[in-house]
């Protein structure tokens, strides 16, 4: 039996990337999709290569009436909702504190946090009746580590882990599990978006990221290897699975080790350096006090025991 037989999921931002591979894999796995997105054209082509388990609804997550329908359309489709996966994103651009654009932060909000909550609260009134659910928000390394991201996408990925721990907490005791991935630095679109590029050309390149990503992961990252959108897709496999039945609130992340630490090759050579110059301190002052004690004895200060 296929890990997700029998299962319904809706996949948000399911047109391209990490949402794209996901609903690939759920299907694959058994699951009858909804993929939701705002680009009509990729999200109908992507539905038509899986076949009767897949279907497309165009969908702004942050109108929180696409949202509705989205959810109503899985049901309506497919008879019920075993799984949510807020992944949609939108990109946004470096600010210095002084410069914030403050309709940029609103938009990004909106996208990354408020169409999340959205997500769950139509999620759960279905998930509910079920007595059975799991909801999954696509977060980032960057909602709990500082200096990698831009501020508004930082504090909204922040605050939607939180939310998420939040919402375990209430919707435990109805079956529903509540989880996020934080994915590190994955090969996708994004990237080139980020830089200026038409969506989607982005998406259909992402080997720029990935050239991108190899440029920096010796320094950054402890693994060696570039993420791709099916480590995040089997992620998500695992938490709409049975599989996970006993994880909820939990923050998975799947980031190549980037979150833990400085990878050695990046920390040994300021490693060296620290030691090298601490017995360069030691040893110098080693020397004057050597040199003090003998001037001193010179001198017939010093006594004798």
């Amino acid at each position: 039996m296929r890990t997700l037989e029998d299962k319904v999921a809706v996949i948000t931002g399911g047109t391209s990337g990490i949402g794209a591979r996901t609903a690939e894999v759920f299907v694959a796995e058994g699951a009858k999709v909804v993929i939701a997105g705002r680009r009509q054209d990729r999200g109908e082509k992507l539905a038509g290569k899986l076949g009767h388990a897949a279907s497309f609804i165009r969908t702004d997550v942050s109108i929180e009436a696409d949202v509705k329908a989205m959810i109503d359309h899985a049901v309506d489709r497919f008879g019920r909702l075993d799984c949510l996966m807020n992944n949609a994103g939108r990109s946004s651009q470096y600010a210095a504190i002084a410069d914030v654009d403050l309709a940029q932060f609103d938009a990004v909000i909106a996208v990354h946090l408020r169409a999340v909550l959205a997500g769950m609260k139509y999620a759960a009134q279905v998930m509910a009746v079920q007595g059975t659910g799991s909801i999954i928000t696509v977060s980032s390394v960057n909602g709990f580590r500082a200096g990698l991201g831009e501020h508004y996408y930082s504090a909204a990925k922040a605050a939607s882990i939180h939310l998420t721990r939040c919402a375990a907490m209430e919707l435990g005791e109805k079956g529903i599990r509540v989880n996020t991935i934080s994915p590190g630095m994955i090969a996708t679109g994004a990237f080139g978006k980020f830089v200026g590029m038409q969506s989607d050309e982005a998406d259909d390149h992402p080997e720029y990221a990935e050239a991108a990503i190899g440029s920096v992961v010796t320094r950054w990252q402890p693994l060696q290897c570039v993420g791709h959108v099916d480590d995040i897709a089997q992620a998500a496999l695992f938490l709409a699975s049975d599989a996970s039945r006993f994880v909820t609130g939990h923050n998975l992340v799947v980031d190549g080790g980037i979150s833990a630490g400085w990878p050695i090759a990046a920390a040994r050579p300021d490693r060296e350096l620290f030691f090298r110059t601490i017995q360069a301190s030691v040893s110098a002052h080693s020397a004057l006090s050597t040199a003090a004690y003998r001037e001193t004895k010179a001198s017939g200060e010093g006594g004798s025991c």
